[in-house]
């Protein structure tokens, strides 16, 4: 035998759980995680056939920071993450990537380096990468390989 009593309390129950997904609750795009898209993304063809440079934006539309913590490439035997403060340039294990925010990978800043090429980038190729994040899925993108001297017009 049912209680109608108990139909009630269920389903006060349940909408006041569903209640609980309002625009500032977590429900969105700005819920706390990041949201991670690439733009911009190039490589100048190489003037070596040891090392290759790699450029390209990270934007982070979601509420939390992330960091790209590596890289890699079938075109190199290994690509490291590099910064350049006060024009000296060094490897790091990490860069950050800010809610709501942009990392921006330049020439003369921070940027890829793909080192101990297997073949060596043409002009008009693409080069396939996957990049990792500490809080992210992976994300793979075909990097175009631009001229020697190609500069983006348009900035990063």
């Amino acid at each position: 035998m049912r209680r109608p009593g108990s139909a009630v309390v269920v389903l006060a129950g349940a909408l006041a759980l569903a209640g609980c997904g309002g625009p500032d609750s977590g429900s969105g795009p700005d819920d706390g995680k990041a949201v991670l898209s690439v733009g911009s993304a190039y490589m100048p063809q190489p003037v070596s056939d040891e090392v290759a440079a790699g450029f390209l934006t990270l934007t982070n539309k979601g509420g939390a920071a992330d960091e790209l913590t590596s890289v890699s490439s079938d075109v190199a035997g290994q690509v490291t993450v590099h910064e350049t403060v006060g024009g000296a340039m060094q490897e790091v294990e990490r860069l950050t990537i800010p809610a709501h925010g942009r990392l921006v990978l330049e020439s003369g800043g921070n940027h890829l380096m793909f080192e101990k090429l297997k073949r060596k980038p043409r002009q008009g190729q693409t080069v396939s990468v996957e990049l990792r994040f500490a809080h992210s899925a992976p994300v793979t993108v075909e990097i175009p390989v631009k001229p020697a001297t190609y500069t983006p017009h348009s900035g990063h």
